[in-house]
């Protein structure tokens, strides 16, 4: 991973919660509100949560783990403002229980 994501656990398993945060562009930029936009094996049912915004600016979500290969997502703000990791968005690969 990179130092503007994090995912505790990582790699995430099937079945459990997965904590997804961020500290990239849109939170250094000052948004007031960052949404987690993921969906799993390659974007199936993609959805879009509200983050919590922590005391030091970053944010976080818990999503539960419902893919078998991997985890892909990126970040949008209130204004509809996308941090997509340069158009390459972000995955982290799924472990097997």
């Amino acid at each position: 991973m990179d130092d503007r994501i994090w995912v505790n656990p990582s790699p995430p398993v099937k079945g459990q919660t997965v904590e997804v945060g961020y500290r990239g562009l849109l939170a250094k930029s000052g948004a007031d509100r960052t949404y987690l936009h993921y969906g799993f094996d390659n974007w199936k049912n993609p959805r879009t949560v509200p983050m919590s915004k922590m005391p030091d600016g970053s944010f976080c979500a818990r999503i539960l783990v419902e893919g078998e290969r991997e985890l892909n997502f990126c970040f949008k703000d209130s204004a509809d403002h996308w941090d997509n990791n340069s158009g390459w968005n972000w995955t982290q690969p799924i472990a097997k229980r």
